[in-house]
């Protein structure tokens, strides 16, 4: 009974991915442009993301610092929080403000780009002079009408926020390679 709901999410989410690779390949290459120029200009990457987006970013930060599919020195990522652990919105902006230089880049995961919270980062990352990558859903909403000429929207194109993150992590994981190739190279068919 559950069976053929099981497999509709399946085909929603391969649906989804196929249409979004058409939609999405030119801004990933973009942020993956802007994160390759900030990462080997010794600048570091501060990311954020509230709920499930927390994961996201925690992943993505791990992945750059700690290498993704292959070795490679460390890169500089942090993972900054924006809940602490009573719920309560913690100050990101002012994490932003303190440890995020002119130079540096902030990348925003949110399913919807309307958290207060990563809109008062933008706008402290954007005073510090940092590149800002806004990673989102649907439209991008309040994040996209914020962001500055040189910043980067990559907005998943879905009003589901299950399909949304599942795509926000493909994005994440298409950056990470695209970083690796960028400093690495094609890698040896194994």
């Amino acid at each position: 009974m559950l069976e053929p709901r099981i497999q509709q999410q399946f085909f929603e989410s391969a649906d989804l991915h196929y249409q979004a690779a058409e939609v999405l390949g030119r801004p990933i290459e973009q942020a993956a442009a802007a994160l390759v120029a900030v990462l080997t200009g010794g600048g570091k990457l501060l990311v954020a993301g509230p709920g499930p987006c927390a994961s996201l970013a925690a992943l993505a930060a791990g992945a750059l610092l700690g290498g993704f599919e292959r070795e490679r020195p460390g890169l500089a990522a942090i993972a900054l929080a924006v809940e602490g652990a009573d719920g309560a919105s913690t100050p990101l902006a002012r994490q932003v403000d303190t440890l995020g230089q002119p130079g540096d880049l902030l990348l925003l995961i949110d399913t919807d780009g309307q958290h207060p919270a990563l809109l008062a980062a933008l706008a402290a990352a954007q005073a510090k002079d940092m590149t800002v990558i806004a990673l989102t859903g649907r439209q991008g909403g309040a994040l996209r009408a914020a962001l500055g000429e040189t910043d980067v929207l990559v907005a998943v194109p879905h009003e589901r926020r299950a399909r949304v993150l599942e795509t926000q992590l493909l994005v994440l994981h298409c950056l990470c390679d695209a970083i690796d190739l960028q400093l690495l190279g094609e890698q040896d068919p194994a």
